[in-house]
């Protein structure tokens, strides 16, 4: 598996917001985001069915 560096903006409320639920999830901002994109995936693929690509 190749990991990839990802960027985002992200105005400093929304950050401090974020990292009081890391805080409270016990995850670091990096692990909470991954967690939303995979549950975001999850359901994506549970409406729509699974995601292909032909290069695999």
């Amino acid at each position: 598996m190749v990991i990839r560096r990802v960027t985002i903006r992200i105005d400093e409320e929304t950050r401090r917001k974020l990292q009081y639920i890391c805080d409270y999830e016990g995850r670091s901002i990096n692990g909470q985001l991954l967690y939303l994109a995979r549950e975001s995936i999850r359901a994506f693929e549970e409406k729509h069915g699974t995601i292909v690509f032909e290069d695999h």
